[in-house]
């Protein structure tokens, strides 16, 4: 017995300097004496302690730690602390992004101590090991990313366990019985961590919401929304107080506004749009120019600063559109009545109006509140027909036109105004892409739903000339509003829509891939890179590797951000650019007509942090928007693929890992991925360099870009993951012509 007791110690004290160090670096501000040691390793033998204060006097001989007071030692103060954000990565490792870091500090999972995905933390780095990466240990979680999951629950007798979705949370969560509420084993579920006790391998959480049963439609949708904490419904006071809003046009009102209703103005949306945040007017002068508005719902006349409602929407920051359904930023009474434009309705607008000669040159702005009426109501779809069908005097005019008691027929008039407009578009189109514009064009995937929302088929979105008339349109309103503030003599601050030169590093992986395409940049300068990136966008159009080109050459480039720092816009070759045109679904759109109102006023420049603040919280919104968009399409298309599993597509290999290649089928863009070890004719081997598996006895090579065919083995509706069979190369196999 007492043998056992003395190698039990012995093996308490391995390691020992090692552990020392660790406790003191775990709050390397806080002094700690010997005692607490032994009590934070679980020892209390004499000996034991003897061996920790030996050990204390032999690191402070060496510097490696101070005594600041009688018996008490910190770490002695170093510069290798260093504050940033945790990335985690595959095997439960992870990655501390410092901003002022050129390379990322690697962090092993027994070093993660707690720190989760997307954490603020303070990490201690290591000595840097010769030819080895940068590696350290987290030493304190500042701020939490996030403290609200999803996943499924196992419930036990007197606990549970909830397995989250996220492939990034590496732990489950541990809910006490009390904390169950209603949520039955194998229901998906949104958890709060409360707590993660010191010793406990998961932190302890509380059942906050049960979204039902993995698979089931409603349930993965709201899954998708909880797990970004999105939400999908207006707090009853929220809704209460916007129902209360007075919508009614007063007299005078339009006195403290410019009066445009005589104007010719008309929308152009989606087919299925119920929001209509802006519209255009146009009117032909005298002097051979046109003058042309850009009306924008004026959503501040109704949000006012310091409400519930205002704080809503700030909160929202966004609209966020997923492939069922709109989870709308402000409540419908405003984002399909009040807010939007509807043919023959006066509505309040906040307008930026232009007087344009016929080469599209601008010779006059003007920016202030205005009150419109429009008086008709296109979808792209009819537009485009005008625009290539334009000496048809029998235009296909939508059903939504009443002819008012204008001295004009509306019907000739806009058909008219539209062929204008689209000459003049394609002019700015030409000068933008001139000036260094980079033009992309990324096909859109759209699903045809039942009514029960199941996936009938898939179509592409496509960019047309009258989408482009539109876009044209709104991008001159936008940057027209930006210069006028940020040229002003004096600065002011100003809600900015930037975008970053792309990273080198970036642009010479997308070069090193495309060039098995055989294509190639020029990246000599900022010119040369953006007219290159636009030939290979054109050059790709249409052929097999577009979509593939296409997102590469997105991922490329840097990511648009909302800041008060203005530093232009690369993507759209603008040196100032804002985002003016949708309030009813950006709030820095709403920012910007306060900013813009404040300054047309004549008052001082409002303050800088609070707005960068204001900026900030808008861009991370929109980012978790995107990436919950994102999803709901990743979603549908497993749930389309479900329906599909006995055929034989075709498709593109987009990606080669050590584990797996992914593929992305042509005729429907789903994406899905052919594991290495499913392949059976052969063991094959991720070649980094050449993109591509190589079977070690065949040499049968599977590379990037090659064309091959795969049958559907799982399509996991929860993982929202598609795996493939492989099938073969398209020359080598004969499919199933059902695919």
């Amino acid at each position: 017995m007492s043998q056992r007791k003395k190698k039990r110690r012995k093996q308490s004290t391995e390691g020992l300097t090692e552990s020392i160090v660790a406790i003191l670096r775990k709050d390397h501000s806080k002094p700690i004496n010997y005692k607490q040691i032994a009590t934070k390793l679980g020892v209390d033998d004499p000996s034991s302690r003897n061996q920790i204060i030996k050990k204390l006097k032999e690191l402070q001989i060496k510097n490696t730690i101070q005594e600041i007071e009688r018996g008490k030692y910190i770490l002695t103060p170093s510069q290798n602390y260093y504050t940033g954000r945790v990335d985690i990565a595959g095997r439960g490792q992870g990655y501390v992004i410092v901003e002022d870091l050129e390379e990322d500090i690697l962090v092993k999972n027994k070093n993660l101590n707690k720190a989760l995905q997307g954490d603020t933390v303070e990490v201690y780095v290591f000595k840097r090991r010769k030819g080895g990466k940068t590696e350290g240990e987290i030493t304190k979680i500042l701020q939490r990313k996030r403290t609200e999951f999803v996943g499924t629950i196992q419930v036990m007798e007197n606990f549970a366990f909830v397995d989250v979705t996220d492939y990034k949370m590496y732990t489950d969560i541990f809910i006490p019985k009390a904390n169950i509420g209603d949520a039955k084993n194998g229901e998906k579920v949104l958890v709060v961590m409360e707590d993660w006790p010191e010793k406990a391998d998961s932190p302890f959480g509380r059942v906050i919401k049960v979204l039902g049963m993995p698979g089931e439609h409603n349930t993965e949708i709201h899954s998708i929304l909880a797990q970004y904490g999105l939400p999908y419904e207006f707090p009853a006071e929220v809704e209460a107080f916007a129902n209360k809003l007075d919508t009614t046009i007063h007299a005078e009102e339009i006195q403290k506004r410019r009066d445009m209703r005589r104007d010719l103005t008309f929308t152009i949306d989606p087919k299925d749009a119920k929001d209509f945040d802006d519209a255009l007017s146009f009117t032909k002068l005298e002097n051979g120019n046109y003058e042309i508005g850009i009306h924008i719902a004026d959503v501040s006349h109704y949000l006012q600063t310091g409400t519930v409602l205002d704080d809503e929407a700030y909160e929202r920051a966004t609209s966020v559109y997923l492939v069922d359904r709109v989870v709308p930023m402000l409540p419908e009474i405003l984002s399909n009545g009040a807010c939007s434009l509807r043919p023959n309705e006066e509505k309040y607008t906040f307008s930026a109006v232009f007087e344009i000669n016929n080469k599209a040159e601008v010779l006059k702005k003007w920016f202030g509140r205005t009150v419109t009426y429009s008086d008709a109501r296109f979808s792209y779809e009819e537009a485009q027909h005008i625009i290539e069908n334009p000496t048809d005097t029998s235009h296909t005019i939508p059903s939504e036109i009443s002819i008012t008691d204008k001295s004009y027929s509306v019907k000739n008039e806009i058909a008219e105004a539209i062929l204008e407009l689209d000459r003049l578009a394609k002019i700015l189109r030409k000068d933008r892409m001139r000036q260094g514009a980079i033009s992309f064009d990324k096909l859109e995937v759209k699903f045809k739903l039942d009514a029960d929302n199941n996936p009938e088929g898939v179509y592409f979105k496509e960019s047309k000339d009258a989408n482009k008339l539109i876009e044209e349109f709104m991008l001159l309103a936008n940057r027209s509003v930006a210069e006028f503030i940020g040229k002003q003599s004096k600065k002011k601050t100003f809600v900015y829509r930037v975008h970053d030169e792309p990273d080198d590093e970036k642009i010479a992986a997308l070069e090193n891939i495309i060039k098995r395409f055989g294509y190639k940049l020029n990246t000599r300068d900022r010119k040369t890179t953006a007219a290159s990136l636009n030939k290979l966008l054109s050059d790709v159009n249409g052929k097999k590797e577009q979509n593939l080109v296409d997102t590469l050459a997105i991922r490329s480039m840097s990511k648009a951000v909302y800041t008060t720092n203005n530093i232009g816009h690369y993507g759209l070759a603008f040196d100032y650019y804002t985002h003016f045109t949708s309030p009813i679904r950006r709030y820095p759109d709403v920012l910007v007509h306060r900013l813009l109102q404040r300054y047309l006023d004549g008052k001082d420049s409002a303050k800088e942090e609070k707005y960068e603040e204001l900026c900030g919280h808008s861009s991370d919104m929109e980012n978790l928007a995107s990436n919950a968009e994102r999803d709901s399409i990743k979603y549908m298309q497993v749930k389309y693929m479900q329906d599909h599993q006995n055929e034989d597509f075709l498709g593109v290999i987009s990606g080669v890992t050590e584990w797996g290649v992914y593929v992305e089928i042509i005729s429907n863009k789903c994406e899905g991925m052919v594991r290495l070890q499913d392949i059976r004719d052969d063991h094959y081997v991720f070649d980094r360099e050449e993109y591509a598996a190589i079977g070690q006895r065949t040499k049968n090579v599977y590379q990037l870009g090659d064309e091959i065919y795969v049958r559907v083995k799982n399509a996991d509706l929860v993982k929202k993951h598609l795996d493939f069979t492989m099938l073969g190369h398209r020359n080598e196999y004969q499919p199933n012509r059902k695919g």
